[in-house]
């Protein structure tokens, strides 16, 4: 096991390209389970390579336990790496694909046999040892890849997007046998992927990428919570975060944001006036299980009436789609509600949770919450 860390990285390939990768710093403990998520072109694969050796970088430094790396050849950074396309060989068994890189290494036969016996319980693929991988599915083909790559005991494992060949069922369960080995070996490990279920579910940390920059770094739970700008709040999340443009104004102390559904308008308490924010047209970002129904009494709790346009029943949600400002907000509500096109809703939304972005940069914006009580936070309520 190993701390893995990136100082300043940089990737170009040529003058007047421009750069793959840009300033990447990232550090991760030992043990740690580390996602690199991004849509296709981000980089996320470009920095895996450079990680394993693959690709030399244009600046910056890799430093595996404290050492730098950056100048080594893959065999010489103790790194094992799970593609994509599996990269097994098709004439070798399945057990001299596992016991392929220990061979290289000289070691003993008994030693050889030993390790592979490991690896195959570890993975539950005894039963397929003297098969070759044409014989095999797509999740067993790739439980031999991570079978090969394990059986190296390296100081950190690579995936990249080891998933994505496999259907949503295969999927599903190979992301919890992937969890389950890293929960068993503690091993130090970098995963890229596209897809922000497996970067929610699998990392201790996850860094979400775009254009060769680190957007943000941190734990699922902070990214999901806290996204630094509208990008990652929109990639991070299923369904994703709802976004509606606003008008902000200041009245009494407080910044008010006006919706308007077609059939009621109200302007929803966000926090403490600031200076700078009156009359300013932002994005108001709200994940949908942040909505929810009011009573429709008066409360003060029912903060707008929408008629629902599409409802999609998930199993264990119902999604349900109105028109806010113009623009299409999905609210996560329980299974059991019943609600149909064209009916009308009393939806609530959280003032606490909703986030506020530049309407030109998508930069993330900060108010400061006031202390108001719940009741107080509608402004305004006037039907049509």
């Amino acid at each position: 096991m190993a701390t893995l860390e990136l100082r300043n990285v940089n990737k170009t390939y040529g003058t007047g390209v421009p750069d793959t990768l840009k300033d990447i710093q990232l550090a991760i403990k030992d043990g740690e389970f580390l996602i690199l998520v991004g849509p296709s072109g981000c980089g996320k694969s470009t920095l895996m390579n450079c990680i394993a050796g693959l690709e030399s970088i244009s600046g910056g430094a890799i430093l595996i336990d404290g050492d730098d790396v950056s100048g080594m050849s893959p065999k010489d950074r103790d790194i094992a790496m799970v593609f994509q396309s599996y990269a097994l060989y098709p004439t070798m068994s399945v057990r001299d694909n596992i016991a392929f890189g220990l061979k290289i290494r000289k070691l003993p036969q008994a030693a050889i046999d030993e390790e592979v016996a490991r690896v195959a319980k570890l993975l539950q693929i005894e039963h397929l040892l003297t098969r070759k991988p044409g014989q095999l599915s797509g999740g067993q083909q790739q439980r031999v890849a991570m079978g090969r790559a394990l059986a190296r005991r390296p100081k950190i494992y690579l995936f990249d997007e080891p998933l994505s060949n496999l259907d949503a069922k295969l999927r599903v369960e190979m992301r919890t046998e992937i969890k389950l080995m890293h929960q068993r070996l503690k091993t130090t490990t970098v995963y890229v992927t596209h897809d922000q279920i497996e970067a929610m579910t699998l990392g201790d940390k996850v860094a979400v990428m775009k254009d060769g920059i680190i957007q943000q770094f941190g734990t699922p739970q902070q990214i999901y919570n806290d996204p630094a700008n509208q990008f990652v709040a929109s990639f991070i999340g299923s369904p994703p975060m709802n976004f509606v443009p606003v008008r902000l104004r200041e009245q009494g102390g407080r910044v008010l944001a006006l919706l308007d559904s077609g059939q009621a308008r109200c302007e929803l308490a966000l926090g403490a006036a600031s200076q700078g924010f009156d009359g300013r047209e932002v994005i108001l970002g709200i994940r949908p299980e942040q909505i929810s129904l009011g009573a429709g009494g008066g409360d003060g709790l029912s903060l707008l009436r929408a008629e629902v346009q599409i409802t999609e029943p998930t199993g264990p949600d119902l999604l349900v789609f109105v028109t806010v400002n113009q623009t299409k907000l999905c609210c996560r509500l329980a299974p059991d509600i019943s609600c149909q096109v064209g009916d009308t809703l009393n939806l609530q939304l959280d003032p606490a949770r909703v986030l506020l972005f530049d309407a030109q940069t998508g930069e993330r914006l900060h108010l400061a919450r006031h202390a108001a009580p719940l009741q107080d936070n509608v402004a305004h309520i006037a039907g049509r």
